[in-house]
């Protein structure tokens, strides 16, 4: 009797068990549609931009043959115009073999792209001060006058429109950290990331990599880490490798350092920090610096 009870159960249970297994299918099968539709949307993007930087190469190369030109009649510099032609013509080549884009395709382009325009602006401003300077020489020759305070305020707006493009190159060669990543090990060695318990930081460790800059030279960088409390204030511990360094012309505390050899190759670094005593509960934050300006920052709590 119980054996036909549940042979009976059983097969009241299997319509249940067949429709649930069909529900997993299409749920699945939906899934695996909207996972190609937006792989397919995003390659579609991504070709899109790459035709864009193409033709905005293209442009840009053609502005540069201009500025050549122009410059070279008027006595201007045309090397770093000639150097920025041959690496567009280099970008363009290598992207007729590209078949596929990607995101960081797509952001070193749109970053050189921008490099260029900021070049051309430069030199549009260095040739209407040549123009001048020719003009004011020319007048001077016809009316054979000197006007040296003249001469001087041209060659001074120059050296003024110099500057600022070196100052526009500093800026660019900056370094960022990207994927900064906050991590709690337990003295266990079970690692977490986010929200963390007082009891479950034996150590603090901080994850980042350096972006790609092509603007940036091969060099060496002290690369600076700072802790900040909820309270505002720089964990650190000379003991534990925290020093000082210059800030906006003031001394400020380092909680941890790593020198390094920038090289360009979107280098991972890492960061171990044993502050020795209980992580006080609130809002903390990770600040990364080097040559006096911030890379970037990340918080976590402590509960």
């Amino acid at each position: 009797m119980n054996k036909q009870t549940e042979q009976q159960a059983g097969r009241r249970a299997k319509p249940y068990f067949l429709a649930i297994i069909g529900i997993l299918v299409i749920v699945l099968g939906l899934k695996f549609y909207f996972d190609i539709q937006e792989k397919q949307e995003m390659e579609a993007y991504y070709t899109a931009e790459l035709e864009s930087i193409e033709i905005k190469l293209k442009k840009i190369s053609a502005e540069l043959d201009e500025k050549i030109i122009e410059l070279d009649s008027l006595g201007g510099t045309v090397e770093d115009l000639i150097a920025a032609k041959t690496e567009i013509e280099i970008e363009r080549n290598q992207l007729r073999l590209t078949r596929k884009a990607n995101r960081q395709l797509i952001t070193r382009l749109r970053a050189k792209t921008d490099g260029y325009e900021e070049l051309l602006k430069a030199k549009d401003i260095e040739i209407e001060h040549l123009k001048a300077l020719n003009e004011q020489l020319l007048v001077e020759n016809v009316e054979l006058k000197t006007d040296k305070n003249i001469l001087n305020r041209s060659l001074n707006e120059l050296s003024e429109s110099n500057e600022q493009l070196e100052n526009k190159v500093a800026i660019a060669s900056r370094l960022t950290a990207e994927n900064i990543k906050v991590y709690a090990i337990a003295k266990s060695g079970k690692q977490r990331e986010g929200k963390f318990r007082k009891k479950q930081i034996s150590q603090l460790k901080i994850e980042f990599n350096i972006a790609n800059n092509d603007v940036a030279p091969i060099e060496s960088k002290d690369i600076m880490i700072r802790i900040i409390d909820p309270n505002g204030q720089v964990i650190f511990d000379v003991a534990k490798g925290s020093g000082t360094f210059m800030l906006n012309s003031k001394e400020e505390f380092y909680t941890s350092l790593q020198s390094i050899v920038f090289d360009n190759s979107e280098q991972q670094l890492t960061y171990a920090y044993d502050k020795g005593s209980q992580y006080a509960s609130g809002e903390y934050t990770v600040e990364i610096l080097t040559d006096g300006y911030f890379m970037g920052s990340e918080n976590f709590t402590v509960r």
